[in-house]
């Protein structure tokens, strides 16, 4: 008898919180859906106080490169020149010297007349030789 007595009884479950705290979370939740609902809404009313940037102007940033001092991924990014040019033109500068004007690029096998005036602009001016440090011991080799 003691055991069909067992079987009928349900176990009890004991919850965490008693029931006045579970009520207080809720209230608590529930502020909290309140206040972020409203926060949605206030957002959505000021989108328009926002800088739309696809109606910015653009802003032109000049490129310019030293071609005397410039590494190769530097130099690959000019139009015209990629990758093999630009190793090109470090290899020039290592084993002939720097370039003593701006179409003295041309010495580099690969470059020509029209690849120089595409390149013009994005170069920056070489400073005369006798500005250069060594400039006339350099003037003596070439």
């Amino acid at each position: 008898m003691a055991e069909d007595q067992r079987k009928n009884d349900k176990p009890q479950i004991r919850w965490f919180l008693t029931s006045a705290d579970q009520g207080a979370v809720a209230v608590i939740l529930a502020a909290c859906l309140l206040i972020s609902i409203g926060y949605g809404l206030y957002q959505q009313s000021q989108r328009g106080t926002y800088i739309e940037l696809d109606r910015a102007d653009p802003v032109e940033v000049p490129f310019l490169v030293d071609i005397n001092s410039a590494d190769w991924p530097e130099l690959a990014q000019l139009p015209g020149i990629g990758e093999t040019l630009a190793k090109r033109i470090v290899d020039s500068r290592m084993q002939d010297g720097p370039f003593l004007d701006r179409t003295d690029i041309q010495r580099v096998r690969g470059i020509g007349p029209r690849t120089t005036e595409k390149l013009l602009p994005y170069m920056i001016p070489v400073p005369e030789m006798e500005n250069i440090a060594g400039g006339a011991d350099l003037e003596t080799k070439g």
